[in-house]
């Protein structure tokens, strides 16, 4: 199974033909699933199985030097889930082409030959497709942004820590539109990152509701939790996913627990708070709380203003605010 850096993503349109291509161009050759194979020839995912089959059986192709296996992301209710989907190389794919539809075979080996010599030559092909997806969703962002702009519990202080969120994820926008990454929702990573047991959390909030209770800014109320809801949110947040961690990344971790203890207010009360608390906490565990410079990576304002940035979001937007953090946090150097 490959396990590399993504594969670049083309395109192959004919008339209302729209098909994702993984190009692999150090083997000279381009992969299609099943399914796809199915799109572009105007037959069926059994009918494709079918002919590869029979192809591999009669010894036309030998099956191990044509077909591999990627991991895909995939979108299963709420969660991102990581499968392994078989693809097939250009040489399986013309071969099927020429037991479905001798034409749309030779259309689509010649443009093949074409793309794959694009990009040995140029050694990049831009993404339109993509492109235009990541601008839906810097403006879903802004359009959040505007919004909560508006809010009459915004001073002018918050006020401008949103533009400087604004601004920080127009500049995250523009350095993430690589090519081996692509989508906004793929951040450069830093892999794993120790979220804190509950005992670790619960003390960490105790010395928050301490120094907050003192100063008369908060009651026996703060932080008090609503049947084990931060043991259940830290357990949800450390759980796998067919053996892999279902949030892999320090970024990942980190914005997911921040939007949770937000939205789902397993406390009767202090929940942004203690959610803004927590997010800090966890990075400064995990060694990502300053950059390079020794500055804060969210500094106090910005993290008040996404804060209530999050808090108003609508539920339907979660991904687009995750997304938000994690390029906020992501080394771009």
């Amino acid at each position: 199974m490959s396990t590399d850096n993504p594969t670049p993503i083309i395109i192959y349109e004919d008339a209302d033909k729209t098909v994702d291509v993984r190009l692999d161009a150090s083997q000279d050759t381009v992969w299609l699933t099943q399914r796809q194979m199915g799109t572009l020839f105007d037959t069926t995912p059994e009918n494709v199985l079918m002919h590869l089959k029979n192809i591999f059986r009669d010894g036309e192709l030998p099956e191990q030097a044509t077909t591999k296996d990627f991991l895909a992301v995939q979108i299963e209710g709420k969660r991102e889930v990581k499968r392994s989907l078989k693809h097939y190389n250009l040489d399986a794919i013309i071969s099927v082409g020429y037991r479905v539809n001798s034409r749309r075979a030779v259309q689509f080996r010649q443009w093949a030959t074409r793309i794959l010599r694009e990009h040995l030559t140029q050694g990049w092909t831009l993404n339109q497709q993509r492109f235009e997806a990541n601008a839906r969703e810097l403006e879903a962002a802004m359009t959040l942004v505007r919004k909560a702009a508006k809010s009459p519990e915004l001073d002018t202080t918050s006020g401008r820590g949103l533009v400087d969120i604004l601004a920080r994820y127009a500049q995250t926008f523009l350095l993430l539109q690589r090519y081996d990454e692509g989508l906004l929702t793929e951040p450069a990573a830093q892999a794993g990152g120790r979220l804190p047991s509950v005992d670790e959390a619960w003390a960490a909030l105790a010395q928050l509701k301490g120094d907050l209770m003192a100063r008369g800014e908060a009651t026996d109320l703060f932080a008090r939790d609503r049947s084990d809801g931060l043991a259940s949110l830290l357990g949800n947040l450390d759980q796998s996913v067919f053996g892999e961690p279902a949030y892999p990344s320090v970024e990942s971790k980190a914005a997911h627990l921040l939007y949770f203890v937000i939205k789902n207010h397993p406390f009767a009360d202090g929940n942004k708070r203690s959610a803004a608390y927590l997010f800090v906490d966890f990075l400064h565990r995990n060694g990502r709380l300053l950059n390079q410079e020794g500055e804060p990576v969210i500094n106090d304002v910005g993290l008040a203003a996404l804060t209530l940035l999050v808090a108003e979001s609508d539920p339907a937007n979660k991904e687009t605010m995750i997304r938000l953090i994690m390029n906020m946090l992501a080394d771009h150097e």
